[in-house]
């Protein structure tokens, strides 16, 4: 280090001898971008069986028309969420699989 009020010297570099720590934060970040991910899924699945829920409860348990248009509607659209959710997880698990890994022929498509 350096004393106080004198200009670090400029031959060294700041970080030599960490890079091991800096290749292990990029794999604890590459980890923690996983479990973002997985959460990710996870709030598509909740709010997907909550619209799907919804829908059925108000078709079942209602006899009037606008609520089995609306239940008929919460239906598909939480299908829709659910498959939305399930193709961006694998989309972006495939990603960051492919980040991790690094590039596979030498960064040629």
């Amino acid at each position: 280090m350096h004393n106080r009020g004198q200009l670090p010297d400029p031959t060294i570099e700041p970080y030599s001898g960490v890079e091991k720590e800096l290749i292990l934060r990029d794999h604890l970040a590459a980890g923690r971008t996983d479990l973002a991910n997985e959460r990710t899924l996870l709030a598509y699945v909740r709010t997907a069986l909550a619209l799907f829920a919804a829908g059925v409860t108000l078709v079942h348990f209602f006899e009037s028309v606008w609520l089995d248009i609306v239940g008929w509607t919460f239906v598909p659209i939480g299908v829709g969420t659910f498959i939305i959710g399930a193709i961006r997880y694998k989309t972006m698990r495939d990603r960051i699989k492919q980040m991790q890994n690094g590039p596979s022929n030498g960064g040629q498509r």
